[in-house]
Order: structure tokens, then sequence, then C-alpha cells
């Protein structure tokens, strides 16, 4: 969906939940948009290439979006049983994780972008199935949240917005640093 496509979408009387879905998607696909136009016109290798102090890639920025909406569209399915529990992680997993941020040897830019869009197409087609975005799990152990917590599928996909909207920002940064392109301006 184009950007400008974003703009002409109307709606005449009040919101139904159909319409919140909509919303919340199409703001989510804006999103998306931004931090793949990052990747325009780059080879595997300068989508590999760290531009900044970090580990951030932008090949390895849109492999670690794609796993983080993965895992979060499971756990809205399945529960905390989706996601590790991440207080009991060992030193050796944690620095495994650090291999989510970069595209590594025999992953292309194509091939994360192409897993980017299959992520994307499931996480439209279980958030317009759900019968209600109000349904909570639990959260998984992590230092992070709070004992007990519990989110429900609006503010799942809100936390996957939010994710993907920070990470185009780096990607924005990266991508200026390696050869000047901006996404806007």
């Amino acid at each position: 969906m184009a950007v400008n496509d974003l703009n002409t979408h109307k709606r005449a009387g009040a919101p139904t939940v159909a319409d919140e879905r909509a919303d919340l998607l199409e703001a989510l696909a804006q999103h998306r948009q931004f931090l793949r136009f990052t990747t325009r016109d780059l080879t595997d290798e300068q989508a590999a290439l760290r531009t900044t102090v970090s580990e951030l890639c932008l090949g390895g920025i849109i492999k670690h979006v794609t796993k983080v909406e993965r895992n979060w569209i499971d756990f809205i399915l399945d529960g905390p049983s989706a996601m590790p529990d991440f207080t009991a992680l060992t030193e050796d997993e944690w620095a495994s994780r650090a291999d989510g941020f970069r595209l590594l040897p025999g992953e292309t830019l194509a091939g994360v972008l192409a897993d980017y869009a299959e992520v994307a197409a499931r996480t439209e087609e279980v958030i317009t199935s759900l019968p209600d975005l109000n349904a909570t799990q639990p959260l998984p152990s992590a230092p992070w949240f709070e004992p007990g917590a519990r989110w429900s599928a609006r503010r799942v996909l809100l936390t996957v917005m939010a994710e993907t909207a920070q990470h185009a920002g780096h990607a924005d940064i990266i991508r200026e640093a390696l050869d000047g392109a901006k996404t806007m301006g």
C-alpha cells in the first residue's frame, strides 16, 4: 500500500471495530513501508554494513523487526509459551540473540524482505480474524514486564507498531550514514 493511499481512507458515521482494526493495520503498514524504503537500491553487502557503533545494519533491522512481529502475533494466539522466558536465558543464549540484528552469511536482503512481507500478511490475517482485540494473554517472564501483567491483542499490535516505527528511525540514520540517502527530506 502506498503512503498516499493511507490518506484516501475515509469513513462515514461512527467508527466500528472493523474501522479500528483497519486504522491500526494501516498505521502499521505505513511504518513498515518507511522501514522497507530505507533499503531501496541496496546490495546485500550494503544491507549488512554497520555505519554506527551499534551492531545494527539495515538487513539486520528488517530481520529483527520480522522476528519481533512474528513472536508477538504468536503470543496473541498462543500466550507466553510463544516467547522465551527471558529471565532464564543463559549468557550464550543472550549472545546468540545478537545474530538477529545482523545479516549473516547466506542471508540476503531480498530474503529478509520476503520474510517480512509474509509476516505482515499473517499479522493482517490474524488481526482481522480475531473475535476481540480486548482478549488478553499473560506476559512472558522478562525483567522489563511487570510480573503477572496481561496484554490485550490491541496492546500487542500497538507494541509492534511502536517497535517498527522506532527501528524505522534507526534505519534512517544507518542509511544516511551509509550513502546519504534519506527516507524523507
